[in-house]
């Protein structure tokens, strides 16, 4: 008679895993999911395959990493505005310095952990105007590392250059005037 509860005991699910301090309720880790990859360059035998730059049809948007893999990083241009991206896992929350050094200067970049979408994880993200005399650093080789994500060394690149000189001419000339009550209600 004592052996029944003892095999009931055995059997019953174990206690599922307290939450992980600072986690919303419910989190659940993803795995991150397979991203649109770098075009397909031949590498010449007996070379080793190098990062490149790809810079879209637009100039707006380049992204860098090696042939036929997600890319490492990438920069997009947004109303004068450059974003970005170091695409690694990031963690739920996290906030970090992307520092990239170079031959023109040193940025120290702020980034967040941003989602890919429901269910699909983060990676990092940062923004800075294109004004800002430390986006020069895209315009020459750097190195770029940020805590449990790596280093990244990327080549100079006449594309990246061109997209941040475009994007500050996309930059807004002036700041919208805010919105009046009377604006508001006519």
């Amino acid at each position: 008679m004592l052996a029944l509860p003892l095999i009931l005991v055995a059997c019953a699910k174990p206690a599922p895993a307290p939450p992980r301090e600072g986690a919303p309720d419910g989190a659940v880790r993803v795995v991150m999911p397979e991203g649109e990859t770098m075009p397909v360059a031949a590498t010449p035998a007996g070379e080793t395959p190098r990062a490149a730059w790809d810079v879209a049809a637009d100039g707006l948007s380049a992204r860098h990493g090696f042939s036929g893999t997600a890319p490492q990083v990438s920069v997009l241009c947004r109303s004068g505005m450059l974003v970005v991206t170091r695409h690694a896992a990031a963690p739920l929350g996290a906030q970090a310095l992307f520092a990239l050094v170079g031959s023109k200067g040193i940025l120290r970049l702020p980034v967040d952990a941003t989602p890919l979408g429901p269910g699909r994880g983060y990676i990092w993200q940062g923004t800075l105007p294109a004004s800002d005399p430390r986006a020069e650093v895209l315009a020459g080789a750097w190195t770029g590392t940020l805590p449990g994500a790596g280093m990244i060394k990327a080549e100079a690149s006449s594309g990246l250059r061109d997209l941040v000189t475009r994007c500050r001419g996309a930059a807004p000339t002036a700041a919208p005037e805010p919105v009046t009550a009377e604006q508001v209600s006519e």
